[in-house]
């Protein structure tokens, strides 16, 4: 929607300013950099969505809250195979729903309030804003910002196809569909990363008919190979998926749906559905703050520019005073990074004069779909990409959760540890795991990466509990064959 009149802006600079020491474009991992250092200075925070930002209100928090229940409901198949016959009699969907939002939006609401009614030096924006010049901000109703410093951290929003039908009310994204009246019967979700995924998951474990469009084969294609076909595989076999195919309109049919999807072939199909998941990418914010205005610089992608000390860049160089964090400059879109990349923002502008760089060579991420994956690093195909140009001896190892007694003890057939290493020095080059609580398992993985310590050290360096499921990843870290370190 357009942000005023035309011809508005211009009169808009006639105006009065506010001027703020700090200005925070987002209320996500940006909130957090109003420490006690601001409390003699005047600080804006400029948000029009819903306080919070993605992460607490339609992301990262809420979903997990939904991922568990539906893992309750899904072990009930599962235990069969173990000689425990259990029976799942209902999903209480609005209790489920109602006990997510009741926590989540009470802490935003909190949240709001506390920044907007009981700190004396922040004044809340509840509303958009964009750029009219270098530090100059004008929201949606007018009102001129200027200030010394800005935080650009806008995050990220759900992408939409231009296909029709596509704004019909049975049409969700992550945003809209956790707040669904009711528990649909036949779901239709569109995309193959990971909303996709974990939102399959998640409706399957209730029981719902789920059917699962991506116009690509595998699966989840940023992960390691043999995730990407061992998971597409994994999800084959627990929903109705299609690969190869793409959504082209959507019409009503009585309370529900007809999807129309088109095959690489040409040809087209028809799925009815309750509802409709579009879960194809986010997009960054960067492109509604009208950045041209400021002389800031984008990437390709349309995310904005920053260097190491998370400074946008203007012209190549940094843009004095301007900081930008999370999904609009990043290309990871992941909370983690996000509050990663907001400390490093917090000192820096705190300490000008004793900058920090943001860490991002071991970034670690999880899907929490059936089963669960993990990873951190390189995957083989990108290391042995490197690997040409350094000259280094690559070694892999693959490590299924059924070698050990826990995995014994599950029966499980699917999961495994899959490590890379640079066999010379035995550091780990990358970790992906698909697996009952991947995410867990690979925390260890993570540490040793980020801190130097090789496999060989880290397999025989420590006890290992006997017969916990990480003894697949010590199991993992001995086949690597790689040498104790040179003294």
């Amino acid at each position: 929607m357009p942000l005023t009149e035309p011809g508005t802006l211009g009169r808009l600079r006639w105006l009065s300013v506010t001027y703020f020491d700090l200005a925070i474009i987002g209320s996500g991992s940006g909130n957090s950099l109003i420490t006690p250092y601001w409390d003699d200075k005047k600080v804006a925070i400029i948000d029009g969505g819903t306080f919070g930002g993605t992460c607490l209100n339609v992301g990262c928090i809420p979903t997990k809250m939904f991922v568990y229940p539906a893992q309750l409901a899904s072990a009930a198949k599962e235990a069969a195979a173990l000689g425990v016959d259990m029976v799942v009699k209902d999903v209480r969907w609005q209790e489920v729903r109602d006990r997510v939002f009741g926590r989540i939006d009470a802490i935003s609401d909190g949240g709001r309030r506390y920044r907007d009614e009981e700190l004396d030096n922040v004044t809340l924006y509840p509303e958009y804003a964009k750029f009219i010049g270098p530090k100059t901000l004008v929201t949606a109703s007018g009102e001129s910002i200027e200030a010394e410093r800005i935080v650009i951290a806008a995050g990220s929003r759900a992408h939409l196809p231009d296909v029709p039908g596509i704004d019909l009310p049975q049409v969700h994204t992550s945003d809209t569909v956790m707040r669904i009246d009711q528990l649909p019967e036949r779901v239709l979700v569109v995309g193959g990363g990971f909303i996709a995924a974990e939102f399959a998951a998640v409706f399957s474990g209730f029981d719902c008919e789920v059917t699962q469009i991506n116009r690509s084969a595998p699966l989840l294609k940023s992960e390691d190979r043999i995730v990407s076909e061992r998971f597409t595989a994994a999800a084959a076999a627990q929903w109705n998926l299609k690969l190869g195919w793409t959504l082209s309109r959507i019409e009503e049919a009585g309370s529900g749906v007809r999807a129309t999807i088109a095959g690489a072939d040409g040809g087209e199909a028809v799925v009815d559905a309750d509802i409709v998941l579009v879960a194809t990418g986010r997009l960054t914010n960067a492109d509604s703050l009208d950045i041209q205005a400021a002389g800031l610089d984008l990437e390709e992608d349309g995310r904005l520019a920053v260097d190491e000390f998370q400074r946008v860049l203007a012209g190549g160089i940094p843009a004095e005073g301007i900081w930008a964090l999370g999904d609009v400059s990043s290309p990871y879109q992941l909370k983690h990074v996000a509050n990663h990349e907001a400390r490093v923002v917090t000192h820096n502008l705190e300490h000008p004069d004793d900058l920090r760089r943001s860490d991002h060579r071991f970034v670690p991420s999880a899907v929490f779909t059936r089963p669960q994956i993990a990873s951190v690093g390189l995957t083989e195909e990108q290391a042995r990409q490197d690997a040409e140009v350094s000259g280094a001896q690559i070694v892999t190892v693959i490590q299924e959760y059924g070698t050990t007694a826990y995995g014994w003890a599950m029966e499980d057939p699917t999961g495994f540890v899959k490590l890379i290493a640079d066999k010379a020095t035995g550091q780990l080059l990358g970790a992906h795991i698909m697996g009952h609580e991947a995410s867990i398992l690979i925390q260890p993985l993570i540490q040793a990466m980020s801190f130097g310590l090789d496999a060989y050290t880290m397999a025989h360096g420590q006890y290992w509990i006997h017969s916990a499921l990480t003894e697949v990843v010590e199991n993992a870290l001995l086949a690597l064959g790689t040498d104790a370190p040179s003294t």
